[in-house]
């Protein structure tokens, strides 16, 4: 089916249930170190890098993707030398076929290896590349048939294989002791921590890169936002015709990810076995509080987690900026002009040696100084120009600012979404206004044109140890309507 085979392209009567987190995600079971099984492959040893480090390779039960076949996937633990690890971070962006060799740590593993941070490495990708296919195609089968959210890899699999990766580390009672863990990736391994987050209060921060953040009209099955969707794709492909330029239908009108609730597009296939858009919106909106963290933040501020997005301005699997700016500014986010899933080059006016990450878990674990929070945007569009003010919280200073902005982009979710730039000439410095702490640029209007959209970053360059990290925080990306 269509809905296994998207994620090999990026990474290489039926009755919904709309279960409920308790139900989704039993979290005794998932803490419950008896039930992991775990398998030996290589016991605790030495290996040397820029920090000498001990190292496990275990096997782990997962759980049943479906009734009576088991999930199982390795384990990789990683401590200090000399003493336990407090805390860890948390990665599932590695390869099988790589999970044997030793791993010699250096720059940001080193660094956290030597202030006593520890690493757990296992492996969240698509079940064949997991030496899993037939277990796969077996678990897609029972979720189209059911829209049984257990069934699916990115709602019920992978957050779960992070979470039973941490049980299998705590288990190691000699080798780590309870701190925070961090997790961090992109794509499917920005999209599976999110969910674990939510669920797991054992995890502690999160930086994920072009993944989903906000539950926007489309991602809720939304028959209207889909139907405009189609439209707007129509008028894409007319413009693309008129231009003489090639029109790739299938990406165009049946992107596999364009669209889809919290990754791949599984709505046609659904469909195609009987279901209603209904059970596809019940689905989307029971799965809703157990895998955006967009609304869920102030929760997980409470609880003390901290998260960064790097949603990308083009991405297909982060397809709604314009949403998620407008219903959700205060999420943390940077924003590289013209990048994304596919896209081969950024912006000329792109940041270069941008290291948020690095400093983002530096400070999480550790502390000291911590990355610039989102600002607030005000905009005004008057007759002759589009004036706009960045406005950053008083005691906050950051060091730059750099405006994009872009005329008629097409809706969230849309080809032309991902197919339109941020032309090479539309960014420039704003001018700072220190009476206010804001940054400030004014656009002169153009005639016949609908809307604008821009985006602003901010640099702040972090000390520590000696050594500068330059980091980046985007206002929230906005639409001015000029009609």
């Amino acid at each position: 089916m269509k809905f296994m085979k998207v994620w090999l392209l990026i990474g290489m009567g039926f009755g919904v249930v709309t279960a409920p987190a308790a139900e989704l995600f039993d979290m005794a079971a998932i803490r419950d170190a008896s039930t992991l099984d775990v398998k030996v492959l290589k016991d605790w040893y030495p290996v040397r890098g820029e920090v000498m480090t001990r190292q496990k390779l275990i096997t782990i039960r997962v759980g049943e993707l479906v009734p009576g076949k088991e999930y199982r996937l390795p384990v990789r633990l990683i401590v200090p030398q000399d003493r336990k690890a407090k805390g860890f971070h948390l990665t599932g962006g590695h390869q099988l076929r790589n999970m044997q060799n030793d791993f010699p740590p250096r720059g940001l593993d080193a660094e956290l290896l030597r202030g006593g941070v520890g690493l757990v490495f296992t492996v969240v990708q698509v079940l064949p590349a997991s030496g899993q296919a037939e277990l796969g195609r077996m678990a897609e089968r029972r979720f189209i048939e059911t829209l049984n959210p257990k069934y699916s890899i990115q709602y019920w699999g992978w957050p779960a294989a992070l979470m039973r990766a941490t049980t299998a580390a705590y288990a190691e009672k000699d080798h780590f002791e309870k701190g925070k863990v961090a997790m961090s990736g992109g794509s499917k391994n920005g999209a599976s921590p999110s969910v674990a987050l939510l669920q797991d209060d054992r995890l502690t921060a999160l930086h994920a890169s072009v993944s989903p953040i906000w539950p926007s009209p489309l991602r809720l099955c939304d028959e209207k936002a889909w139907a405009d969707l189609r439209k707007a794709n129509e008028r894409y492909a007319a413009r693309l015709r008129n231009q003489g330029k090639r029109v790739d239908e299938r990406r165009i009108f049946n992107h596999v990810f364009l669209g889809g609730t919290f990754g791949p597009v599984y709505n046609r296939d659904a469909l195609e076995v009987g279901h209603k858009w209904s059970d596809l919106q019940r689905l989307a909106k029971a799965m809703s509080p157990e895998v955006f963290v967009g609304p869920k933040l102030a929760e997980l501020k409470k609880r003390g987690a901290e998260v960064l997005f790097h949603p990308g301005t083009h991405d297909f699997v982060a397809f709604d900026l314009n949403w998620g700016g407008k219903h959700y500014p205060e999420v943390p986010i940077y924003l590289r002009a013209n990048s994304g899933h596919g896209i081969e080059g950024p912006h000329p006016a792109a940041e270069r040696g941008e290291q948020n990450k690095a400093a983002f878990l530096l400070r999480h674990f550790f502390g000291g100084e911590g990355l610039l929070p989102p600002p607030r945007v005000v905009s005004r569009a008057d007759e002759d120009r589009v004036k706009i003010k960045v406005i950053f919280p008083e005691g906050v200073k950051a060091q730059s600012g750099q405006i994009w902005w872009m005329h008629d982009r097409g809706p969230d979710g849309s080809a032309a979404f991902l197919g339109d730039l941020f032309p090479e000439g539309q960014s420039a410095p704003m001018k700072y206004q220190e009476e206010d702490n804001s940054w400030n640029f004014s656009l002169p209007r153009e005639k016949g044109k609908q809307h604008i959209d821009f985006f602003s970053n901010h640099r702040k360059t972090i000390l520590r140890g000696g050594r500068a990290y330059n980091t980046y925080i985007s206002s929230p990306y906005t639409r001015v309507p000029l009609q």
